[in-house]
């Protein structure tokens, strides 16, 4: 289960480009929290807190409190981050509110574990992603961080199904058949192989 993180943000005055950049001159990151059939409301934050966020693994699938003091509190989930071109700061966080009573669709992300103990990829099979990250809807109490797919013991040839993984109590895909091939440990290629043999010749 996801546990919310507090984040502490200011109620800012104005919208658009112009008060943005204003806020960005103060040293804010500004923000806006949306959804929920409620009026959006635009937000200042202070950079080191999102920059602490954003950095952990799953900010997208993490649920945050954002804290406006006496302006109230915001069940929510990061939906996108702007960063600056140059320096890669985050210059615009957007927020969607969620409520604990009604089913969320998000993206979560696939990771692998356990490559060094596949035959497959120690024979030079290539670990091969179908889908890099797996929309589902769930409960925003039950949103995983990450879909872990464990690699030992398989095979080239060998492939992971959508059915075949572990989704949290009520969680289930959304618009991918439960059919649909999400990895697998594909056979060297032609060119790999011609490529391999050209290196020796040389």
């Amino acid at each position: 289960m996801s546990e919310a993180i507090a984040i502490a943000a200011e109620l800012r005055d104005g919208s658009g480009k112009g008060a943005a950049r204003a806020t960005r001159r103060a040293g804010k990151v500004p923000g806006v929290i949306y959804g929920d059939k409620k009026a959006a409301i635009c937000i200042q934050m202070d950079p080191r807190v999102v920059w602490a966020q954003i950095s952990k693994t799953g900010f997208f699938t993490q649920l945050f409190n954002v804290d406006l003091g006496k302006d109230g509190k915001h069940l929510c989930l990061a939906r996108d981050v702007q960063m600056h071109p140059v320096s890669d700061q985050p210059i615009h966080v957007d927020f969607m509110r969620v409520s604990a009573d009604h089913a969320i669709h998000v993206k979560v992300p696939v990771h692998f574990t356990n490559e060094a103990k596949s035959p497959g990829i120690k024979k030079g099979g290539v670990l091969n992603v179908e889908l890099h990250e797996i929309e589902i809807t769930c409960s925003p109490e039950d949103i995983p961080h990450e879909i872990l797919i464990d690699l030992d013991g398989m095979e080239i040839g060998a492939s992971v199904h959508l059915k075949d993984l572990k989704l949290p109590a009520g969680a289930k895909p959304y618009h991918v058949a439960s059919g649909a091939t999400v990895a697998s440990i594909a056979a060297p290629t032609v060119a790999r192989a011609e490529t391999t043999e050209t290196e020796a010749a040389d």
